[in-house]
Parts: structure tokens; C-alpha cells; sequence
């Protein structure tokens, strides 16, 4: 899917046609050729699409023959996305810069795309391509934090149903936050390394000073939400071993109440195998009330194994 925009009257104004100077959107998944047909129509290398589209590629940047190319990762939910079975994965954002026209690739739809094809803010305006950039830097950050707000509120969840349970399925869930966290923790830090490159190098060719600070301002918000990734990735590895220390131990518990059982079961099922066995010498084999003799013998051992497993707290 290919779509344009324009700042018209102070909204932003879809386009049937490329314009000069119109942001140009491109969210897959394509069919076969149709990249190229894109390459072709946009005047690009198709390598800077291909490249975008791989849900592997890492965070970089780079020219070629006056096209600038940045690759940044934003978290999406994975929703049949990836075979992992983390809640959130990490995906590629493609921005190309060229003499024309921005453009923004992604093989799937996420919240960084969306925020500005649908509630772009007042200021917004695709023809200043560096402040587009760095409100995309922006706003991806802010996904991030977003998503790991989420991820904190469902591990504080998972943890409350934990406590009294020892289903895998149940710290299974956890796992698969962690995996979110090792996917954060890795492209926030991708990131990071790839916005200080840029601003080391001046790729962006930003000259205004608010523009510089408003990318240290961006660096610095990833960085703590990476160190957030991290404090989050701490608390659920130490959360985890707690916990399945706690898992262990609650089926510690049923299996000694369930022997406890067994012991208290077996007295009577001893005596009774005993009496059913085929000879005269038994105690009370010949008594009229052998029957309720030995059943009261049988219930008087139990009550007594019982109260003592009790009093031990073995029940």
C-alpha cells in the first residue's frame, strides 16, 4: 500500500499523486514485484525498501548517490508477525530521504506511522524533512515507553495469579515478557547508538539550534527508557527465580498432604487385608462384634495418625 501526503491549510491532505516535496508512506506486506514497481515510480535504490521490509534489518543509516537511507526499530505487538512468542517484538522503520520526497517503509502498521497519518500534530509538516525525521525519533521513543508501561502492568498481573499457583502456563506468560524485554533492551540500545552516530556526524545536516536540542532531548528519552527496559528485564529475572522457587515449594505442599493422605489410608486398608485373610487364629476372628471391633480400631488409628500429622502441620 502506497500513499501521499501534503500540509494543505494546515492539515495534512492525502494525494492521488506524488507531489514535490509530499511525504510518501509505504506499509507492506507487497506481492512479488511490487517493490520494484515503487523503486521505479519513486526513483530509488529498491535496496533501501527491500532493506526496510526485513524484519531482521538493524538500525543504521547510509547514503547512495544523494538518497539518505535511515533504518530505526519500533515496537509492534506480534500478532503473527514472528514466530517468538513474545508479546512485543521490534520491527524496522525505513526513512528515505530524497531530493523530492520523504518516505517512510514498514512491512506492518504500527504506532509511529499511524500517530501522523491520523492525529498529526499542529506543526507537523512533511516539507521540513529534518524535523519530520526527529519527530519520528520522537514518537518512536514514546512507543517504546508506552509499551513498557503495558508489559509492567500485565508482569504485575501475572505475578498476583502466580503466588498461589503452580501451573507452567502461568510462569510461561511471564517468559514471554521477558522475550518482549530482551527485544527492548536491544533495540533501544540500537537506537540510542544510531541517533548519537547521527548526531556525531551531523547526518541529518541540522543547523537551527532548537533542532539540535530537541535531538539531545530525544537521546536522552531513550536512554531512560532503555534503562527502563532494563530495571524491567532485573525485576522479572529475579521475579521468575522467585517464583519458580515458589512453584517448586506449593507442589512440595500438595505432594506432603497427598502422602499424608496415603499414610493415614494405608492403617485401616493394612487391617482390613489382615482380616481378609482365610484363617482362625485372627484376634476377635470368633467375636459377634469382631466386625465393629476391629472397623473401631481402624477409625481410632487414623484419628489419631491424623492428629498427629496435623499437630506436626503435615496437613
Amino acid at each position: 500500500m502506497i500513499k501521499y501526503y501534503k500540509k494543505e491549510n494546515g492539515s495534512l491532505k492525502e494525494l492521488s499523486q506524488p507531489e514535490k516535496g509530499c511525504w510518501v508512506n509505504l506499509y507492506g506486506p507487497f506481492t512479488p514485484g511490487e517493490t520494484q514497481q515503487f523503486s521505479d515510480k519513486l526513483k530509488i535504490d529498491i535496496d533501501f525498501i527491500t532493506d526496510s521490509l526485513d524484519i531482521d534489518e538493524r538500525s543504521r543509516y547510509e547514503s547512495d548517490e544523494g538518497d539518505d537511507l535511515i533504518v530505526l526499530k519500533t515496537p509492534v505487538e506480534n500478532e503473527n508477525i514472528s514466530d517468538s512468542e513474545a508479546l512485543f517484538i521490534t520491527i524496522p522503520i525505513g526513512i528515505i530521504r530524497t531530493e523530492d520526497h520523504i518516505i517512510t517503509v514498514s512491512a506492518y502498521k504500527n504506532t509511529v506511522i499511524d500517530f501522523f497519518t491520523e492525529t498529526p500534530p499542529k506543526n507537523f509538516d512533511p516539507k521540513d524533512v529534518e524535523a519530520f525525521i526527529l519527530w519520528i525519533f520522537e514518537r518512536n521513543v514514546m512507543a517504546f515507553q508506552n509499551n513498557l508501561k503495558q508489559i509492567n502492568y500485565k508482569r504485575y498481573s501475572y505475578e498476583k495469579s502466580l503466588y498461589y499457583s503452580s501451573k507452567n502456563e502461568d510462569l510461561t506468560k511471564l517468559l514471554n515478557i521477558q522475550k518482549s524485554l530482551i527485544y527492548f533492551v536491544t533495540n533501544l540500545r540500537s537506537n540510542e547508538l544510531l541517533m548519537m552516530k547521527i548526531k556525531r556526524t551531523n547526518f541529518l545536516g541540522l543547523k537551527e539550534e532548537d533542532k539540535l536540542d530537541w535531538l539531545d532531548d530525544v537521546i536522552i528519552e531513550n536512554s531512560q527508557a532503555l534503562e527502563m527496559s532494563e530495571m524491567y528485564a532485573n525485576i522479572l529475572n529475579g521475579t521468575m527465580d522467585t517464583f519458580a522457587s515458589i512453584i517448586s515449594n506449593n507442589l512440595n505442599v500438595v505432594m506432603k498432604r497427598l502422602t499424608s493422605v496415603t499414610i493415614v489410608l494405608m492403617v485401616p486398608t493394612l487391617i482390613a487385608s489382615f482380616y481378609g485373610m482365610n484363617v482362625d487364629h485372627l484376634p476377635y476372628a470368633h467375636h459377634p462384634f469382631s466386625f465393629v471391633i476391629v472397623f473401631g480400631i481402624s477409625i481410632v488409628i487414623s484419628i489419631v495418625m491424623t492428629w498427629f500429622f496435623v499437630r506436626k502441620n503435615w496437613f
